[in-house]
């Protein structure tokens, strides 16, 4: 009996150690990373708005979990995120309220590991607010990839209407098919070993928006969260290599003077923020042949009139065929996987990376 009690002690106490072994890391730890435009007003409590805005720990030990909140907008609303651990596939899952404890990974091997928390849904989708990981230590990160990129776009770049691995098209709410991480922008830039910003708002335009939005693209590229035209973005914080704009979608075909002064306007604002960027002007993967034409039409324009004023660290890249088998039209998963394969391709020879 003495035997059987000493073993029960010895498992409790066991277990006691354990599970002491695991600590709480406040969101403002050193060696927590963060991509993307993040408001740090609480530091401890960090918020990101934008598609693909991203957030990376390195622990050592088996298993990691994550306490997040989620602004749940309108009460209902709850946004997706996708976990990426080590060499793993990715996968997808939506947040269940509020406050939310996820448990990232469990059962790993003893060791050092990677995790990835990436915002698939959309500014229009709320903000999500890191709280903290629960691990048993924290191990510092890598330094960050030295080249940057930043896409420039709408409801296309924010990966809109692409993934209907769990909910079709027609099923659910209008936003359970986005997936910022398998979008143009995030597959080009792990395409080229790249951080990446996604600085996207469905349904905007240069000039027009559609569905009765009251911003456009140069009114509220200066912000965190665009989609509420708030809070002022600081762009010593992020100088991307590359700058690519896909805009016009949701304009449509436009007088061609308007258009083309509104986007040189733009140009020389991106300029004006980013001296040593490249940037890069798209064609629209949803534009019908009309659309396109005249895309290539205004960029054309637009490079030459760039070129007249002195600015060479300018391209253009028109995608070869229209994207449109994702819900409403959009591009679905294995169409944003070929665009970002034509724009990778642009962009190494174009980059020489």
């Amino acid at each position: 009996m003495k035997l059987l009690f000493s073993i029960l002690l010895l498992t409790v106490c066991s277990n006691f150690t354990v599970n002491h072994k695991e600590q709480f890391f406040s969101a403002d730890n050193p060696y927590i990373q963060y991509t993307g435009r993040v408001d740090f007003t609480n530091p401890a409590k960090p918020k990101f708005w934008a598609s693909g805005a991203y957030v990376q720990v390195k622990f050592n030990g088996t298993s990691c979990t994550l306490q997040i909140n989620d602004e749940m907008i309108w009460g209902k609303i709850l946004n997706y995120l996708e976990i990426k651990v080590d060499d793993q596939p990715a996968y997808r899952i939506q947040l269940k309220g509020k406050e939310n404890t996820l448990v990232l990974a469990q059962n790993l091997a003893k060791g050092d590991h990677v995790v990835t928390i990436c915002k698939n849904s959309e500014a229009e989708n709320g903000y999500i607010e890191i709280v903290g990981f629960t691990c048993e230590k924290l191990v510092p990160l890598p330094a960050k990839q030295k080249r940057k990129m930043e896409f420039i776009g709408d409801s296309i770049t924010c990966g809109a209407g692409s993934d209907e691995s769990v909910i079709v098209c027609g099923k659910g709410e209008w936003h359970d098919q986005h997936n910022a991480w398998l979008a143009y922008g995030p597959t080009t830039a792990r395409n080229l070993n790249a951080q990446w910003h996604l600085s996207s708002v469905s349904g905007i335009g240069l000039m027009h928006s559609c569905c009765d939005k009251k911003i456009v693209m140069p009114q509220v590229f200066d912000k965190v969260s665009m989609a509420r035209d708030t809070i002022k973005w600081d762009f010593s914080k992020y100088q991307p290599d590359v700058v690519t704009v896909c805009l016009g979608q949701n304009d449509g075909v436009q007088d061609s003077t308007k258009f083309c002064n509104a986007y040189m306007k733009f140009a020389k604002t991106l300029r004006g923020y980013y001296p040593k960027a490249k940037l890069i002007f798209l064609s629209s993967p949803m534009a019908n042949k009309e659309l396109k034409m005249a895309l290539i039409k205004y960029i054309t324009a637009l490079k030459k009139a760039l070129n007249a004023n002195g600015d060479y660290n300018i391209g253009s890249y028109f995608f070869t065929k229209q994207a449109n088998k994702g819900c409403g039209g959009h591009p679905s998963l294995e169409e944003h996987k070929e665009i970002a394969d034509e724009l990778t391709a642009y962009v190494k020879k174009t980059m020489k990376w």
